[in-house]
């Protein structure tokens, strides 16, 4: 654990990055904090220096959309991390989380995603946060997951909540925030909370515009060209609890995106979002393939459902008219899919291929292959998409530029063939969209950094000036390149060599100090 008061730094030589333009200073951290920005700054005794040289400051990166949370405490997702410039993370994403409760749901059906916390005792959103304090460099912010806490109230049944359900809920939700949660999650793709009405959603979203947090939802329906009915749902919801929403890993056509987005801005309901710089999505192969009855974590509902031919067929035909029922996949769904995490040892050769290849390899059908896979992975599979037209870093630059838009990696770090996003989101920002241009250094530091922490209420960092949290990135803009592929996804970035979280040198010349400053992020009041 890291001594709580760390020795004066001089960042000295470089260039700062702030909200008006990119200009020559020192930086002089005392403690946690920022103390002084600029030329020919009287330093205390004892000051460490860190030549910045030609490089540039930055505030820390906040990864707006993080599935790291129970994986933090592992130094390569640290390193993978910092090589980024990611000094904090949003976690319990997408409705499903270790907190609160045991962790028993997230650990089962989202096993794949965030994999198990290794310290949380089941004593809530300010157990999980206090997990986080001093343990890592890294700083953790968490949302309370709707979906945990209808799985608590009421399991994985279908239908809406009765009244006392939805009393049950909304206290649970209450006690997160107060803990210091800084919003809620939905995952409305997902079992159960794909079962959540807009009016159980309303009926949460009273506790989270009280506590001024923010409602984050996975929209329901899936993305793409269903995007439009998503964001009218969650516009309806801001409407009628006024809360401040943020819409997750937004995928949609870009025209449909910006029209949507500017439409609700208009109306009253201005939303902010995170996405990410990649054509690809990841996601849980039951979500894809399976219907919700079949879906269910820690069941053995799938493996029953085919234990006989006729069972099999059945379940098939259910699964082909999802697939072709979906723009994104279509009949070549197989040669779009690649196996990401396979638990079953028999299946681990498969990963890194798409169904259409494990499946000549095997010499089985990819279907067949895929709900084996399934069963004796206990549904725990995470596969990347590939979709029909990709969108150039042109193409999505209308999008990034929006001002409610945040970074967000979306990056799973289970599994030995993860999507290129987890190790390369932040560095690629930068290498796709602010060297050539199309966004500035100071567009940079807002869209990856200062407007997630104004969204999130992380508190006074975000920004290089005195007196804000010494997370601090400097940046090499001559190195700074992702090296993380679809083929190679696990290789670090490049460029970035030195990070500090709250004054504290974490990553030193490339390296791991293996200091630890980092905190559970409670909610800014």
């Amino acid at each position: 654990m890291t001594d709580a008061v760390a020795a004066p730094v001089l960042l000295r030589g470089g260039s700062v990055v702030g909200a008006d333009g990119v200009v020559r200073a020192d930086v002089l951290v005392e403690g946690d904090r920022i103390s002084r920005v600029g030329t020919d700054l009287t330093v205390p005794e004892g000051t460490g220096v860190l030549d910045c040289g030609e490089r540039l400051v930055l505030p820390g990166f906040v990864d707006a959309h993080s599935h790291a949370g129970s994986l933090v405490f592992d130094p390569a997702v640290q390193l993978a991390l910092l090589r980024q410039g990611v000094t904090t993370i949003v976690t319990g994403q997408d409705g499903v989380g270790p907190a609160p409760g045991g962790g028993a749901y997230a650990d089962t059906y989202f096993a794949a995603i965030d994999g198990p916390h290794p310290q949380h005792d089941g004593s809530g959103i300010g157990g999980l946060l206090g997990t986080y304090d001093g343990t890592t460099p890294v700083n953790v912010a968490t949302l309370v997951p709707a979906g945990t806490v209808r799985h608590a109230v009421r399991g994985d049944d279908p239908g809406p909540a009765a009244p006392h359900e939805r009393r049950a809920m909304r206290t649970m939700v209450r006690d997160g925030l107060d803990a210091g949660a800084v919003g809620l999650s939905t995952g409305l793709d997902y079992v159960p909370g794909l079962f959540a009405d807009t009016a159980e959603l309303i009926a949460l979203c009273v506790e989270v515009a009280d506590a001024d947090a923010l409602y984050v939802s996975h929209m329901r329906g899936g993305y793409e060209s269903n995007a439009r009915a998503g964001l009218d749902e969650i516009a309806d919801i801001v409407r009628a609890t006024g809360v401040r929403a943020h819409v997750s890993h937004l995928h949609a056509p870009v025209d449909l995106a910006v029209e949507a987005l500017d439409d609700l801005e208009r109306a009253g309901a201005p939303m902010s979002f995170d996405a990410y710089p990649y054509s690809r999505g990841c996601t849980i192969l039951s979500m894809l393939l399976l219907p919700a009855d079949l879906a269910r974590p820690g069941t053995p509902d799938l493996a029953r459902a085919i234990v006989d031919p006729a069972g099999r067929a059945r379940v098939r035909g259910l699964v082909l008219d999802r697939v072709l029922a979906r723009a994104d996949l279509g009949t070549g769904w197989a040669e779009q899919v690649t196996l990401s995490h396979v638990p079953a040892p028999e299946f681990h050769a498969l990963q890194g291929r798409t169904l259409a290849e494990a499946a000549d390899l095997t010499g089985s059908d990819p279907l067949d292959l895929a709900l084996d896979v399934l069963v004796d992975s206990a549904l725990q599979v995470t596969v990347v998409m590939r979709v029909p037209h990709p969108r150039t870093a042109d193409d999505l630059t209308p999008l990034f530029r929006l001002p409610g838009h945040t970074a967000g990696s979306d990056g799973i770090f289970v599994g030995t063939h993860p999507h290129a996003r987890a190790y390369g989101t932040f560095a690629r920002y930068l290498q796709d969209h602010t060297l050539p241009g199309r966004l500035s250094w100071p567009e940079t530091a807002r869209h990856l950094s200062t407007t997630a922490v104004e969204r999130y209420r992380l508190g006074a960092r975000g920004v290089v000036r005195a007196g804000a949290v010494a997370d601090l990135v400097v940046v090499d803009p001559t190195r700074v390149a992702a090296r993380s592929t679809y083929a190679h996804p696990m290789r670090l970035a490049e460029g970035i060599d030195d990070v500090l979280v709250a004054g504290v040198p974490v990553l030193a010349g490339a390296a791991l100090t293996h200091d630890t400053p980092g905190r559970g992020l409670r909610r800014a009041r």
